[in-house]
């Protein structure tokens, strides 16, 4: 099923972009062309696998007097060489309209983006969201955008965010659209937006925060134009909802390129506004060299714990986002606690403490779940405790305890303590890494041994009212701690043991 023609009149590589550039000369233009044709195959030949029912669709629409065209994402991704079962259209028909087109062609649909002109439904495996041909734009200190409906397809594509999301087929005639030269934009691996960065930005700010996305995951560098924007504009992002910016920072951490969408937003001042204790590693940046350069450091360890996580099958499957955002949330207490000491060196004292509540406080202000932020924090406070491992021998006790005060996020703890060793030094990074290689060989041992995964003390609250003869409350939870205490310095005691030390306690207690 071969793509026609572009409708474009720009879609021919040389043609001047919306940036105002123009494509290389000579063998960098051909070899561009030669790529655009490339995209243009694999776009047929991913297309070609759409079920017969998308065709109907667009048949179903078209009888009914309105346009359907297959855009932003999907037609990227054919591109690209894959086909999403999640498809995207736009329409010229208004919501109502839709809803009752895909009435009639669905299994199911729904209409819970009716206020910004989308209609969902699904047939079989496939997910459709048909959106009337529209703009979005934000008032300015608003928080909510105004949906405006458009009349042509063009007119559409000419509003969305970025050129390689501005390309469309129309259904069911496989009509290729793109007049704004995304093919081109994305044989050159170019992020660019179809009108000025500064107007697409002002129409909807968080596309700010889509660059750095797309950096992220389609592994492109953006344009001048559009880094320009993203620095002029980044306060722009304050009006945007939390949970709307969050939303694509996670999306850039589980990419494949998550570095340097880091690095874009940090260089932009993005990350000022988003994640500003990531920006502020850059203040410990020590033009004496009496430490190492906490913000690449940060990056470094990024990219090592990404190189750690495992396949589906593993403990840590890939991509996760909990280890990716300790990883980069790991030094942000550093800033607030070094000090140069007086024989020349610097220290951070606690930092990972500092950190863990610099952590939950801005995971709190960009609405992450309870969950992920209790974790994410919980790996930033840990992850400097194996280093007293290294200075000498663990008891058993204190790696029980290291056992128990990871709890379910042992696994990413191994890692995140792995990958950050960045140093250069290969014989400090060899015994790092044997001594932490003896430190999982010990836990692997006592877990097998004892199950200290399911670690609990020898007496349960039941036991410890029967034989201290107490009702339910702080005296219990008390025991109960005490006995946990007992059980991690010293490993099972058995019944009768445990017994006998929480009689003695208890005496203790009452005298």
């Amino acid at each position: 099923m071969p793509l026609p023609a572009s409708s474009s009149p720009s879609s021919a590589p040389g043609a001047d972009h919306a940036s105002g550039e123009s494509a290389h000369d000579g063998p960098a233009a051909a070899s561009v062309a030669k790529r655009v044709t490339e995209l243009r195959r694999r776009a047929a030949a991913a297309l070609a696998s759409l079920p017969a029912s998308i065709g109907e669709l667009g048949e179903i629409f078209a009888g009914a007097g309105h346009e359907l065209a297959l855009v932003g994402g999907p037609v990227r991704d054919a591109a690209l060489g894959t086909v999403s079962h999640d498809l995207d259209f736009a329409t010229s028909a208004r919501p109502e309209q839709t809803a009752e087109l895909l009435r009639r062609w669905s299994d199911t649909w729904w209409d819970i983006g009716k206020d910004f002109g989308t209609i969902g439904a699904r047939r079989g495996q496939h997910v459709v969201e048909v959106t009337t041909y529209r703009t979005e734009a934000y008032e300015t200190g608003s928080r909510k955008p105004e949906v405006a409906y458009g009349d042509t397809l063009i007119g559409d594509l000419t509003r969305r965010d970025f050129t390689v999301n501005a390309m469309a087929v129309r259904v069911p005639s496989l009509e290729f659209v793109d007049p704004h030269d995304g093919l081109t934009a994305l044989a050159e691996g170019v992020l660019r937006t179809p009108v000025t960065a500064v107007q697409s930005f002002d129409d909807d700010p968080l596309r700010i925060m889509r660059a750095a996305r797309f950096t992220a995951q389609l592994g492109f560098e953006a344009d001048a134009d559009v880094l320009a924007a993203m620095s002029q504009m980044a306060s722009r992002l304050e009006i945007v909802s939390a949970e709307r910016v969050r939303a694509e920072l996670e999306r850039l951490l589980i990419s494949g390129h998550a570095r340097r969408g880091l690095e874009v937003m940090v260089e932009t001042g993005v990350a000022d506004v988003v994640l500003p204790e990531l920006s502020r590693l850059r203040e410990t940046v020590d033009e004496h060299r009496r430490h190492k350069d906490v913000y690449q450091h940060t990056l470094t360890v990024l990219d090592q714990a990404i190189e750690l996580e495992t396949g589906p099958e593993g403990a840590v499957p890939a991509p996760d986002l909990v280890l990716r955002l300790a990883a980069v949330m790991h030094d942000v207490g550093k800033p607030d606690t070094r000090r140069f000491e007086a024989g020349g060196g610097v220290s951070f004292h606690h930092h990972e403490v500092v950190g863990a509540k610099l952590t939950a406080k801005r995971m709190k202000a960009l609405r992450f779940d309870k969950q992920t932020t209790k974790d994410v924090t919980k790996l930033v406070e840990l992850h400097l405790r194996f280093h007293g491992y290294g200075d000498g021998a663990w008891t058993d006790s204190a790696v029980r305890r290291y056992i128990t005060d990871a709890g379910d996020q042992l696994e990413r703890l191994h890692r995140l303590t792995r990958a950050d060793c960045t140093t250069r030094n290969r014989r400090k990074a060899a015994r790092l890494s044997a001594a932490y290689d003896d430190l999982e060989q010990r836990i692997a041992a006592l877990q097998e041994q004892e199950e200290l995964s399911k670690v609990r003390p020898d007496l349960d609250g039941k036991r410890i009212m029967e034989i201290l003869d107490l009702a339910p409350g702080p005296q219990v939870g008390q025991a109960y701690a005490y006995l946990l205490e007992l059980r991690l310095e010293h490993g099972p005691l058995g019944e009768e043991a445990a017994e006998a030390a929480l009689r003695e306690w208890w005496a203790e207690q009452q005298g």
